[in-house]
């Protein structure tokens, strides 16, 4: 009997000390989780009160009025056209004497300077600012850049909260962020998530190195604050890419150094100043790289040369590839861009360039920036030309060439396999081989026989390539 009471008594103990050890697990668990995940709620309370909800007006003939309940040019207000499919913009027109649209802001200065987007106040004729404690006044507009998509406003107020700016070089990729804004017209939300990646370039967005975030973002929160844990903005929530015009996980930040810089401009001069340089210019990947004769891909690769231009006038060529400029790294091509319009314009900026495998120094007085045409397409006539490898090639006659103005260069007839996956279309102009950073024009298709041979052996070649009237270089790779 003494036997079996030991037993259970044994086996209790044992289920005692399991089901301890059991809560003592939990409670670490519990403990770790409290610690990694992140409370809001003091930033929300001491920074919120910084943040605007901005409504605006403008007068319209008609309204055009969408999938969503809202006319399309609502929509622009919140975030750019271009990411909702035209499959889903199907208007229907009524009348409609006013048009509003609903963003957000935060006020920079206790005397009521207020950032936000410029695509939030755009064609409006009457801005109205409502404040946390639901005060609201009109506002006027100090000056909006189009090309940042940061304007800056102001109201008549004094003793106003302001926010706190941080740093965005600091920010790291996977950093939990906050935005605060009024999506839908929801005054004040607070949403969360982490930095996915920085310095992301976005098409015909040139001169912004956006923070890209899983925040949520939707139309209302336009022109709102993107704080870090420490309760500083960081960035200016600008747009969110997506398939079906709501939020998708992809949203869009514009630093804030970025948009202090331009905030500067405006209010001293009422628009920004930007520096150019006049060069077209593409990424060095490992096989341009390989073609150019570089020990590494990186640096902006000069695809063409504004005649005439700044660059021009300082000696730098095509095929440059650009490493430094101004004393900065240009580490690829979106770099440059961004270095260059921060440049002031009349200025001399020392640039470094690759060339031939050498690097030189060349002084360039950089220009002021300004729209240019888009380059028109050009169609082009076709003889029957002879077989390459996945490349069939022609040489142009001379009316073709009188069309095109070309002193050389043989048409792609058709691209196959390795030339179609390179980006090579019908049409394009084959200009020139490159081989160690040296150009071979082609006159003609035998002239075209070496890079045959080296795409034949799995080499790779590189081309100067002329499509419409853009030219720019690509790497042929040849089959293993």
């Amino acid at each position: 009997m003494s036997v079996v009471f030991s037993f259970f008594r044994g086996s209790l103990a044992r289920r005692w000390c399991a089901c301890a050890l059991g809560v003592v697990l939990w409670g670490a668990v519990q403990a770790a989780l409290a610690v990694e995940l992140p409370d809001f709620t003091a930033l929300v309370a001491k920074q919120g009160a910084a943040v605007v909800n901005i409504s605006t007006t403008q007068q319209v003939g008609e309204r055009a009025v969408g999938l969503f309940g809202s006319d399309e040019q609502g929509w622009r207000f919140d975030f750019f056209r271009r990411f909702i499919p035209p499959h889903l913009r199907m208007p229907e027109l009524e009348p409609e004497p006013e048009d509003e649209s609903l963003g957000s802001g935060f006020i920079i200065s206790a005397d009521g300077y207020i950032l936000t987007n410029a695509h939030v106040i755009a064609g409006a004729e009457e801005i109205i600012v409502r404040l946390a404690d639901k005060r609201e006044m009109l506002a006027r507009v100090i000056g909006a850049d189009v090309r940042s998509d940061v304007a800056l406003i102001k109201i008549e107020a004094t003793d106003l909260p302001r926010v706190t700016l941080g740093d965005p070089e600091t920010l790291q990729v996977g950093e939990w962020v906050v935005a605060i804004g009024s999506p839908f017209g929801f005054d004040h939300s607070v949403t969360a998530g982490i930095v996915s990646a920085k310095g992301r370039s976005l098409p015909d967005e040139n001169f912004v190195p956006f923070i890209q975030t899983d925040v949520a973002i939707n139309p209302g929160n336009s022109g709102g604050p993107l704080f870090n844990l420490r309760g500083e903005v960081v960035g200016i929530n600008s747009q969110i890419y997506s398939r079906t015009g709501g939020f998708m996980g992809v949203s869009f930040a514009i630093p804030i150094d970025v948009a202090m810089q331009v905030q500067a401009q405006l209010r001293e001069a009422g628009r920004v100043r930007r520096g150019r340089i006049g060069v077209a210019i593409q990424d060095v990947s490992r096989e341009l790289a390989e073609g150019f004769g570089l020990a590494r891909a990186e640096g902006a690769l000069v695809s063409a040369v504004e005649p005439g231009g700044p660059a021009a006038v300082a000696g730098v060529e095509q095929g440059d590839v650009i490493v430094r400029f101004a004393g900065r790294v240009v580490a690829n091509a979106t770099d440059l861009p961004r270095i260059v319009a921060a440049s002031r314009p009349g200025e001399a900026a020392e640039l470094t360039v690759m060339r031939a495998g050498a690097e030189q120094r060349l002084t360039v007085v950089v220009g002021e920036w300004a729209d240019e045409a888009q380059p028109r397409p050009v169609s082009l006539r076709k003889d029957q030309p002879p077989a390459g490898v996945g490349l069939v090639l022609t040489e142009p006659p001379a009316a073709l060439r009188r069309e095109r103005r070309l002193k050389y260069g043989l048409v792609v007839e058709r691209a196959q396999g390795m030339a179609a996956l390179a980006g090579l279309r019908p049409g394009d102009v084959l200009l020139a081989m490159v081989q160690g950073g040296k150009h071979r024009p082609l006159y003609k298709l035998s002239d075209f026989d070496p890079a045959r041979a080296v795409l034949a052996d799995g080499g790779n070649v590189t081309v100067l390539v002329l499509r419409g009237e853009v030219e720019s270089y690509l790497s042929l790779k040849g089959r293993q």
